[in-house]
């Protein structure tokens, strides 16, 4: 599966930004495996932030971003969003979807099947 990222951009602390994950090569109906957010901020490790399971049953959000970000799919349109509120500067990084080699979530970097191309998410005022 190919996946492309998309939605990142600059927004003041506070605010709001939807990054979308779109699959191409397969159909995420009939997807198995999970497909999650990493981010990296310079000069550190990429760290898994969420992940949906290929049902949708199963999700996952790190520490630093429960109750502020949320994931879902749509099928129909072959994508994954995650939806991020009350943005804080320390959410600035690269944002990175993945596909996972389990069904279930979380996904550890070493648990990836594929990865898709970054997008930048930057939180300034």
């Amino acid at each position: 599966v190919q996946l492309q990222a998309s939605g990142g951009g600059l927004v003041q602390p506070g605010g709001s930004l939807t990054l979308s994950c779109t699959a191409s090569g397969v159909s995420l109906v009939d997807y198995r495996h999970a497909i999650g957010w990493f981010r990296q901020a310079p000069g550190k490790e990429r760290v898994g932030v969420s992940c949906i399971s290929n049902r949708g049953e199963n999700t996952y959000y790190s520490n630093s971003v429960k109750g502020r970000f949320r994931i879902h799919r749509d099928n129909a349109k072959n994508t994954v969003y995650l939806q991020m509120n009350s943005l804080k500067p320390e959410d600035t990084a690269v944002y990175y979807c993945a596909s996972s080699l389990e069904r279930l979530c979380p996904i550890s970097p070493f648990g990836v099947r594929d990865w898709g191309k970054g997008t930048q998410v930057t939180v300034s005022s």
